[in-house]
């Protein structure tokens, strides 16, 4: 599987834990895509953060540290942070080599 269906399917299922983290019903009709940002988009609080830090380790497992990765940024850049970002980071946090290419 190449890299751009992995980041689909990753970005499929981190829409899917930020809108039931989320919970609000604006959340649902809305959509997310690689460029949504956390803060003015989501309007995600810290909690929720911590909540969808939890969803991903259950989903990935401990290779997807998500509190290490938020620790390594600022409170701006976290605030600021996109969906794709995220998807970027479980991607390459993925134990499974994936390609770039085709072969």
């Amino acid at each position: 599987m190449d890299r751009s269906a992995v980041e689909a399917r990753v970005l499929a299922e981190i829409t899917e834990d930020v809108r039931d983290v989320i919970g609000e019903e604006y959340a649902f009709d809305m959509d997310i895509t690689m460029d949504t940002s956390f803060g003015d988009d989501l309007e995600l609080e810290s909690i929720e953060f911590v909540a969808l830090a939890d969803r991903l380790r259950e989903r990935y497992g401990a290779a997807v540290d998500f509190v290490g990765f938020l620790a390594t940024r600022d409170v701006d850049q976290v605030i600021n942070m996109r969906i794709g970002e995220v998807v970027e980071f479980v991607v390459d946090s993925q134990s499974t080599p994936v390609t770039t290419g085709s072969i």
